[in-house]
């Protein structure tokens, strides 16, 4: 980087922008808080179940821990190992409880955190709405495209906050990408890129097992729920996202984040069309979904998204998201954000050196060619550089819990309502469905599903 590319770097501070307003559009049906609902003291204590507390869980139960007004209070899983680890980072306050259906009617409970298997998400958001608890929900939202119109329809009236956990909206880097695109900084905008790359057993989600793991210690029953039937299986248990019957695999799990970005920065609802190819390359004996992914869709605000990701190779494409412009480009890696301006010159002079010497002499007579076409008649002048923005502070996943948090106890509209996170869990669907039959999928905007 240059010089003075690097005098104009800023840094973020994440907590001034924390409680900021995303923004994002949301459908009258998908509407969680309700202005009838009274407001929660902020000096009141919000009591916390979770359920599911495996390896993401047990980060949001110590993001949580963080936040003075929430206290977890009980916790379950279908392994009594996660059940003993999570009890033991509360200190000894959380109880146990065996089954989610105690944690759900459970009166002295507030919030609801879910973090179970994608198959288990749209019963149990259903029963924890029924219910008046709030919930906090990890991605993706649902398991099936159909299974965001069923959490809408319970919804709606009920008053509750729901907020889908696909952090990356609550990060000062992702809101700084959504102020320079809304400015027009990039121009037109018409591709946005955007990759999720992994090369390791542990990144193909082959998992450790714990060595203690047996019918005994895991509650088969519980974890399939309406899955298919079949005997006691540790990997399906602990590596729940190689199998079709429990997850949509890299595009539910990966691209689902890639796809709330995407919506967010780029201030769109949802892909009009998709198409996409997939393939079992390399995991074959670990999985039967896809380790590789390509998808091309189509939006009616005038763009397109390229998604790939690949468990065989690591390469992190210029960061993981490229918003290409006319004017010019933003790539967003991690907690760095770079703006490239495209400083376009144009050169003709192969094509005009094949003209009548007569006509090639008077095309660079012309002033406005001549101080485009050939850099070495220009003026001096100096071109503007990147610029690139860094963040420091808070986590993501803990600024994305204070939100939802902060949400619980005024009563507002989260940032990530279940709209949001239906639409992101859409992309992903039709992603996978676009590979399984070899077909382009529509959006039917009104149905929020897919068109017959």
């Amino acid at each position: 980087m240059k010089k003075n590319d690097m005098n104009r770097r800023q840094f973020l501070q994440s907590a001034a922008l924390a409680g900021a307003s995303l923004g994002i559009a949301s459908g009258k049906e998908f509407l969680a808080a309700s202005a009838n609902t009274p407001s929660v003291s902020p000096n009141d204590r919000i009591t916390v179940g979770m359920i599911g507390v495996g390896a993401r869980a047990q980060q949001l139960l110590n993001e949580i821990q963080k936040i003075p007004s929430a206290e977890i209070v009980a916790v379950c899983d279908a392994y009594k190992g996660r059940v003993e680890r999570a009890v033991e980072r509360t200190g000894g306050r959380a109880k146990v409880s065996k089954r989610p259906e105690e944690i759900v009617a459970d009166r002295g409970i507030d919030v609801i955190v879910i973090a179970t298997p994608d198959h288990l998400h749209r019963s149990q958001a259903i029963a924890a709405i029924k219910a008046g608890k709030d919930v906090y929900i990890e991605k993706p939202l649902t398991y099936r495209v159909d299974d965001g119109n069923e959490i809408a329809a319970a919804l709606k009236g009920s008053g509750r906050i729901f907020q889908v956990g696909s952090q990356g909206i609550s990060s000062a880097i992702q809101q700084k990408a959504r102020e320079i695109i809304k400015s027009g900084a990039l121009g037109q905008i018409t591709m946005v890129r955007a990759s999720y790359n992994r090369n390791t057993p542990g990144g193909a989600w082959i998992y450790p097992i714990p060595p203690d793991a047996s019918p005994e210690t895991v509650d088969w029953e519980m974890f399939l729920g309406p899955a298919p039937k079949r005997p006691f299986s540790p990997e399906r248990f602990f590596r729940w996202r190689c199998f079709w019957d429990y997850s949509g695999g890299i595009a539910t799990d990966l691209f689902v984040h890639l796809m709330t970005t995407i919506h967010y920065i780029m201030d769109a609802k949802m892909a009009n069309k998709g198409a996409a190819m997939a393939a079992l390359y390399r995991w074959k004996e670990t999985r039967d979904v896809p380790d590789t992914i390509n998808a091309v869709l189509e939006y009616p605000e005038g763009f397109m998204v390229n998604l790939s990701g690949t468990f065989n190779n690591q390469m992190k494409e210029q960061g993981g998201f490229q918003i290409l412009g006319t004017e010019g480009s933003l790539v967003i890696g991690g907690k760095t954000l770079t703006l490239i301006p495209e400083n376009v010159v144009d050169d003709n002079n192969w094509i005009v050196e094949s003209w009548p010497r007569r006509l090639e002499e008077q095309y660079y007579k012309d002033p406005k060619i001549k101080n485009v076409e050939l850099p070495n008649t220009w003026d001096p002048k100096v071109q503007k550089g990147s610029e690139v923005w860094e963040e420091q502070g808070k986590d993501a996943t803990l600024l994305h819990l204070e939100n939802f948090f902060n949400s619980v106890r005024t009563r507002q509209e989260p940032v990530e309502t279940a709209l949001v996170g239906h639409r992101a869990a859409a992309v992903a669907h039709m992603v996978n469905e676009s590979a399984k039959h070899n077909k382009t999928v529509l959006w039917d905007y009104k149905r929020e599903t897919f068109k017959a």
